[in-house]
């Protein structure tokens, strides 16, 4: 693999942890919201990504001939179970005094946050040493 893809490669996993980052700043955000329904409350965020390898063309998809990356399939919306809370004084109770929290579990979203931020600290880390690594090289002909 040269040099150059190990730019790409680490790009897009820092990308995709950018926006791991901000589903999680999402749900983090909206962890204490309530609403008047089950449908209309908020629903923990959830992206989803894949591993793609890409073969370059004229070339076989052997490990030198090809480049991978991340790519995001998209963000979901977490299936867990909408809690419930017996709230008659709250102007977003329904009918039954019930108002609806979100799905979001506090604790999981800081651990994904570090798991992010750690990936994408990886990621400019291996960037940082691709770019020395040329360096030398360059430094080599001298």
């Amino acid at each position: 693999m040269s040099l150059s893809k190990i730019f790409d490669v680490a790009g897009s996993g820092m990308a995709a942890q950018s926006l791991r980052l901000n589903t999680v700043a999402s749900n983090l955000a909206n962890a204490e919201s309530v609403a008047s329904s089950p449908e209309s409350a908020y629903r923990a965020k959830e992206p989803l990504f894949a591993a793609v390898q890409r073969s370059l063309a004229g070339q076989a998809s052997s490990e030198q001939g090809a480049t991978a990356s991340v790519q995001v399939k998209g963000v979901t919306e977490s299936d867990a179970t909408i809690p419930s809370r017996y709230e008659p004084g709250n102007p977003m109770a329904d009918g039954n005094g019930y108002v609806y929290a979100s799905n979001v579990n506090p604790v999981d979203e800081l651990v994904n946050m570090i798991s992010a931020s750690r990936s994408y600290q990886n990621n400019v880390e291996v960037m940082n040493t691709a770019k020395q690594l040329m360096l030398k090289t360059l430094e080599l002909g001298k």
